[in-house]
């Protein structure tokens, strides 16, 4: 880790316990798929189920811990900098003087979670909305107004 990222706030730890349910979701069709051609006996047992079940387990339990500590960010006086990525880094920084509007949102699991995501939408095209997921409901509310009150400042 260089020094850069020391100074990055972690997500809340919630945010892996999501990341896991939504994997766990996206693999259970496929382990289950797995299952029905197992069942119909083509080939040998295991052929289907044993690799599907685990690519699911090392996706389910290990994908989301690495994508949580290879998130982070900074929130400065002025700007906002989200750092994600395990395989493609993303280091972005925002200015709040470009931000065009705020977001915070919750899904079902992330509002069971406590939860939420801050979206930053920007002037320009090229990523022209930021999103940082995992925060704390708390955090992404209080985030939204203290960049909020740093615009309404500079429209003055």
């Amino acid at each position: 880790m260089d020094e850069n990222e020391e100074n990055l706030t972690p997500l809340h730890p919630n945010h892996v316990k999501v990341t896991r349910i939504v994997a766990f979701l996206t693999a259970l069709p496929f382990v289950i798929g797995s299952i029905v051609l197992e069942a119909v006996q083509i080939l040998p047992f295991g052929v289907f189920v044993v690799p599907v079940f685990l690519v699911a387990a090392f996706l389910v339990i290990r994908i989301p811990l690495r994508r949580y500590h290879a998130r982070g960010y900074d929130m400065g006086d002025d700007r906002l900098r989200v750092v994600k990525g395990i395989l493609f880094n993303s280091d972005t920084v925002v200015p709040f003087g470009r931000v065009q509007h705020i977001d915070v949102n919750q899904g079902p699991l992330q509002r069971a979670y406590g939860i939420a995501t801050l979206t930053l939408h920007t002037a320009g095209s090229h990523n022209a909305s930021v999103h940082l997921p995992g925060l704390a409901n708390e955090d992404a509310l209080a985030m939204r107004e203290t960049i909020r009150g740093h615009i309404k400042r500079e429209m003055v």
